[in-house]
């Protein structure tokens, strides 16, 4: 394995702080940033971001939507768009997660379903093969290394045979991959899932650790949200002492999406990770050292694919589309994650199109959630604003004429010409569609 960067501590960049990360890496308080590859546009890259090059702060793209861990191979244009963006911003590596997040398709024979969130994997060996072969074709693919994450969940496969840590020292000696281990994501999967965050500290490679994530949460009703939009926890700050005391990691950083603090409290949460990491002294963390690659590097059989295919079809199926939950699965769980999607798609959906939120006032976050409990997401948030104001407007909900004709008049303006579907069942639905929703 080459040799891992050194990257110090780092912060997520998010444009609602980007004047703070600037002043912060000016300061000596951030070494690095790290920004969603998803959110970067080349050739139209944000000025912060070539402001922190400039000055020769690393900027490491982290992608949220490949899906390595689902049945499908990676789709190709997403991986060219992945290195298109590390190599805009001259990045030494790029991460992603261990994660599915879209299901069905033409390998189930079902409609494909978008989650809109990083949903596990079963610790099986048939979704480690699959997952095997998947990081090896990103890997052919990507022009530096890549380092995968491990994620928080709210949910247990049935008929696991592996722990986190198992899982995670096999899929490194089997593609030599690195890991981006959030630690603040052990200890979510500590309160949701009763996983001991040290023991999979004992059985994982840390010898393959590109960096750390570190982010706060909360906990209601003996759930712990990974919300990051609130303070780091001293339980996650232990979980990073732990770490640091079996390897000195190469790079930490902390991440936070929303309810942005002032800068000073962000300072304050740089600090006390930094104290962690100096305080902790390495005394060695006596797990093996995977092989890094050496394993077979043969193919996962086409019915392991279909296998694991059908099983996340069924499962996100009954997430956003409200079909029978699995056998197996704790319904009362997945009904909280399902909820926990569908205001997910409210939030992000009100970022992306802010005047529903304006127009439909206090109504807009239970009339969407009422419309995503039946209507999934086939094709990201964009349409997903499209086809939710759609529903708006068929339905006649809220039955407020001036909010109708706002939501009819955004609409409109949006939805625009579109190439014409090649069926003609298609074609006249889409103009009938049309045609009621001028009226």
């Amino acid at each position: 394995m080459e040799q891992i960067a050194q990257l110090g501590t780092g912060i997520g960049w998010r444009p609602e702080i980007a004047d703070a990360v600037e002043r912060m890496a000016g300061s000596g308080g951030v070494d690095w940033v790290e920004v969603v590859a998803e959110n970067v546009c080349p050739g139209h890259v944000h000025e912060s971001l070539l402001r922190l090059r400039e000055r020769g702060v690393t900027v490491v793209p982290h992608g949220v939507s490949l899906g390595l861990g689902g049945a499908d191979r990676p789709d190709e244009q997403r991986l060219r768009s992945l290195a298109e963006r590390v190599e805009t911003l001259g990045a030494p590596l790029v991460t992603e997660h261990i994660a599915f997040v879209r299901a069905g398709g033409a390998l189930t024979a079902s409609p494909q379903l978008e989650a809109g969130h990083l949903l596990p994997v079963p610790r099986t060996r048939d979704a480690l093969d699959v997952l095997c072969e998947n990081v090896r074709i990103a890997q052919d693919a990507l022009p530096v290394p890549l380092a995968l994450e491990n994620i928080a969940a709210l949910i247990n496969w049935p008929g696991e045979d592996m722990t986190e840590g198992q899982f995670l020292y096999d899929l490194v000696d089997r593609t030599g991959v690195r890991l981006l281990i959030d630690v603040a994501n052990l200890h979510t999967n500590h309160v949701n899932r009763g996983e001991d965050p040290a023991k999979a500290l004992d059985e994982l490679p840390v010898e393959a650790i590109a960096y750390v994530h570190v982010a706060g949460g909360f906990e209601r009703d003996g759930v712990w949200h990974d919300s990051h939009a609130h303070p780091v926890p001293r339980q996650v700050l232990d979980v990073l002492a732990d770490l640091a005391s079996r390897v000195t990691p190469p790079g930490v950083l902390l991440e936070r999406d929303d309810n942005f603090p002032e800068p000073v409290e962000l300072e304050r949460e740089l600090a006390s990770i930094r104290d962690v990491l100096e305080k902790t002294e390495v005394r060695g963390s006596g797990t093996r050292t995977p092989a890094t690659g050496t394993a077979s590097a043969a193919e996962a059989e086409p019915a392991a694919r279909q296998r694991l295919g059908l099983g996340q079809a069924a499962l996100l199926s009954a997430l956003v589309a409200g079909t029978p939950v699995p056998e197996g699965f704790d319904r009362v769980r997945l009904g909280v994650q399902a909820r926990s999607l569908a205001a997910k798609r409210a939030d992000v959906v009100a970022k992306v199109a802010p005047e529903l939120p304006e127009i439909l006032g206090s109504s807009y976050r239970p009339t969407f959630v009422a419309y995503a409990q039946g209507h999934p997401m086939t094709d990201g948030y964009r349409r997903d604003a499209l086809s939710f104001a759609e529903h708006v407007l068929l339905t006649g909900r809220p039955a407020d004429a001036d909010v109708l004709r706002e939501v009819r008049h955004w609409w409109l303006e949006r939805s625009g010409p579109a190439p014409l579907s090649r069926r003609p069942a298609a074609r006249l639905a889409r103009a009938t569609r049309r045609v009621l929703l001028r009226r």
